[in-house]
């Protein structure tokens, strides 16, 4: 099928808001590792998709799903040693006392599951977030996500969600900027829990991305996490760490985008990377919590933890550990930011690089002081370097944040290909 007869087709099949990416839509027809290809043949560097942790189509994943699926996939109600293995091995990643594995399917699934292991522990509802936060598409996660409901659509937070600021000061206005301070936002935080008391109520937990994704690529202040655990803690609540962006050593520095912070969250949400590609979904939390969970009431997901699940989580991790992806993205996301710092004193644009490993953004604003964003011209970028066979994304509540997470694989040599072509877009602006 031709571009236009799979959009008609869409148009008449699919539900309008599920969105296509890029002015001039692309068909890919096949991935291998930090690559992607259309339909003609031509390749794309993909710094955009990080499901694909390992690289798309890895051999090595392909052939354990194949191994697997030859020979059984069923679930959990069944004994298989594939689960206990994939638990103890997933569990050995994490610091104690996280060491009690759920499994299900996707993101939005573990973190639905963090919510009722959070409640049952605690016996509470209200909850704290951040704001712009998006942790999944269910009915809940969208009641808990302020990029959706404080977005087109969105009807506004229920009373017993609580919005914490971004702690972030390049979204403050020039004229509050220089008066805030990383104990500012914690400061709210703590104010929101004593609102949450005030109004006779009390605080099941806070949750956030460890480097919040869809935010705009952040990178919490030294000292902020701890902080505000401390503070939920003192209230009487868990502290849940959704890792589903940056989880497996994106970040190159650490396994887990919360371990800089020095801290150890209550509950640990995994997501997509962790099946490169295959839905695969983790909630790890602590002996304690899992206890209160154990209420009497069943817990199972027909397809979380089944045996091709495991199959695959266990060779992600085999792959991780053996190709040094941790190491690899370090290494390749120093180079990569030390092409593209230059950029906030070569293009008038260019606000901020920010980032570690291979989870980077660049703010895009029209003027520094104001900190307007550039949201046309982040769009422009983006689909400029689609032209030149670079893929990345927008993030941000502005959509002015260039996004770039691609796979582990990509190297070094894509990284110059990569700041060379934002260079020229951006310098051009």
């Amino acid at each position: 099928m031709t571009n236009e007869e799979i959009l008609a087709a869409r148009r008449r099949l699919v539900g309008a808001n599920v969105s296509v990416g890029y002015r001039r839509p692309l068909q890919v027809v096949r991935g291998s590792m930090q690559y992607l290809f259309d339909e003609t043949g031509r390749r794309y560097i993909d710094a955009y998709n990080n499901v694909p942790h390992v690289g798309h189509c890895h051999p090595r994943i392909v052939a354990a799903a194949e191994r697997q699926i030859h020979t059984l996939n069923t679930n959990t109600r069944y004994l298989h040693e594939h689960l206990p293995h994939y638990a103890e091995r997933l569990t050995l990643t994490l610091p104690q006392p996280l060491r009690i594995c759920y499994f299900v399917n996707s993101g939005s699934e573990a973190n639905e599951l963090a919510l009722r292991l959070a409640r049952a522990h605690t016996r509470q509802r209200d909850l704290i977030v951040l704001d712009a936060a998006y942790h999944g598409n269910t009915t809940t996660l969208i009641d808990i996500s302020p990029y959706k409901f404080n977005g087109p659509g969105g009807t506004g937070k229920p009373s017993w969600v609580h919005v914490a600021p971004m702690p972030h000061r390049t979204w403050e206005p020039a004229d509050r900027a220089s008066s805030v301070s990383d104990a500012t936002y914690v400061d709210t935080v703590a104010r929101l829990i004593d609102r949450v008391h005030t109004a006779g109520a009390g605080l099941c937990g806070f949750i956030a991305e460890s480097w919040p994704s869809v935010g705009g690529q952040i990178i919490f202040p030294p000292g902020y996490l701890a902080a505000v655990y401390r503070h939920v803690r003192e209230a009487g609540g868990v502290c849940i760490a959704d890792e589903v962006q940056t989880a497996y050593g994106r970040i190159g520095t650490h396994c887990y985008g919360f371990q800089p912070q020095g801290v150890v969250p209550d509950i640990v949400v995994l997501g997509k990377p962790i099946g490169n590609g295959y839905p695969i979904g983790a909630v790890v939390t602590t002996p304690e919590i899992a206890a209160s969970f154990d209420n009497g009431m069943e817990f199972f997901s027909t397809f979380g933890g089944s045996t091709v699940s495991c199959a695959i989580g266990l060779a992600v991790l085999d792959v991780v550990d053996e190709e040094q992806l941790q190491a690899h993205a370090e290494k390749v996301g120093e180079h990569l930011l030390a092409r593209l710092r230059p950029l906030v004193d070569r293009s008038a644009l260019v606000g901020e690089v920010r980032g570690s490993g291979l989870f980077i953004g660049i703010e895009l604003v029209r003027d520094r002081e104001t900190l307007e964003p550039a949201t046309v011209e982040a769009s422009d970028t983006v689909n400029r370097l689609r032209e030149e066979g670079i893929l990345i994304g927008t993030d941000g509540p502005h959509h002015n944040v260039l996004k770039i997470r691609p796979p582990m694989p990509f190297s070094l040599e894509d990284a110059d290909v990569l700041a060379a072509a934002l260079d020229a877009a951006l310098t051009g602006q």
